[in-house]
């Protein structure tokens, strides 16, 4: 037992190095910050899962301060991956909106690692593909876990004393 668990944490270290290879290779090809990766692979879970998207969620989720998630959301602004608009019930908000650009940047991101790495999930028989998700919904979880004891941070991502994580930027267009 112990040398299987030996094996697949190999195997996973292995995955998170070339995953991050992967990561590093779009992003210079794209010519794209990684945070600017990682905010618009946040902005798309947000959007798949109804979410409206703010400074204040990016800031949250990608652990940033509210001056980076400035900088970033300028970056993104002016690279034209996103838009902003301002809230219809509280004008003081604003939600970013992906453009086409970024979509069109998105599906050539992802294109290739989903062409290949679904090209061996289609191997697997659908029992073993639900089994998959069920660990990997896991090992997510468990990683999370390990950040948030590494770094002793909960809630509070930007380290700025809000402990809701959704600090204003204090930037005009950019607040939350």
């Amino acid at each position: 037992m112990e040398q299987r668990t030996d094996r697949l944490m190999l195997l996973l270290q292995q995955f998170v190095v070339e995953s991050e290879r992967y990561v590093e290779a779009v992003s210079e090809r794209d010519a794209l910050h990684r945070t600017d990766l990682n905010a618009l692979a946040a902005m798309v879970r947000a959007a798949a899962a109804g979410r409206t998207v703010t400074p204040g969620l990016l800031r949250t989720e990608l652990h940033l301060s509210s001056p980076a998630t400035t900088a970033l959301v300028d970056r993104l602004d002016r690279s034209g991956h996103v838009n902003r608009t301002r809230s219809d019930t509280d004008r003081r908000k604003v939600h970013l909106e992906l453009t086409d650009k970024a979509r069109a940047t998105g599906g050539a991101m992802f294109a290739p690692l989903a062409r290949n790495i679904g090209q061996v999930l289609d191997g697997y028989p659908a029992e073993d593909r639900q089994r998959l998700a069920g660990f990997l919904a896991d090992i997510i979880t468990a990683t999370s876990a390990a950040c948030v004891e590494v770094t002793g941070r909960d809630g509070d991502p930007g380290g700025d004393g809000h402990p809701d994580g959704e600090a204003a930027t204090g930037t005009p267009g950019v607040d939350k």
